[in-house]
């Protein structure tokens, strides 16, 4: 009877699966027939079991956890981006920019071109399209996940020039036209 009780256990907990039950009732038949008894050790791999089985559970849940929390970032950063995007922006003016190793061409105004040279404005992945936003609010959601962000001109490129450079002088600027 005790053994079908420590079988059910067992089962119950996951620990075991119904032929190592099966094992183990019969090693506990013939530990009463010679009088060994190893149950100490059954307790112990039992518990180790189930701390095993525990942190296994627990990385699982945080894993999911994490998951969840980026999705939840990712989505609080789209919002953002559609709550405060530049609408209007259509004109003559066109900027190239390089978006995942493409070169995009957008027709935008010139109040916006000056902008987005000048580095107050940036250009933001919005779903298939881009949007235009506020250098300022780019700080923000680049300081919480990185990659909406596609061009900001805010931050100069300063290079490093070589002193024997004998056009070290003559500065291109960014927002040359061809």
């Amino acid at each position: 009877m005790v053994k079908n009780a420590l079988q059910a256990q067992l089962l119950k907990a996951g620990l075991v699966d119904n032929k190592k039950a099966k094992k183990l009732s019969k090693q506990a038949v013939h530990e009463k027939r010679t009088g060994e008894s190893n149950e100490a050790e059954l307790k112990a791999k039992i518990a180790q079991d189930q701390q095993a089985k525990h942190a296994k559970e627990m990385a699982i849940e945080q894993g999911k956890k994490a998951l969840l929390q980026e999705k939840e970032l990712k989505a609080a950063i789209v919002q953002m981006i559609d709550q405060h995007k530049i609408s209007d922006t259509s004109g003559d003016a066109v900027y190239q920019f390089i978006d995942q190793n493409k070169v995009k061409k957008l027709y935008i105004n010139q109040q916006v071109y000056n902008a987005l040279v000048s580095g107050s404005l940036v250009i933001a992945k919005d779903g298939e399209s881009y949007a235009f936003l506020p250098s300022a609010l780019a700080e923000r959601i680049n300081a919480k996940m990185e990659g909406f962000i596609i061009v900001s001109n805010s931050e100069k490129n300063e290079q490093v020039t070589d002193e024997e450079d004998p056009y070290a002088a003559y500065v291109i600027p960014d927002d040359l036209m061809w």
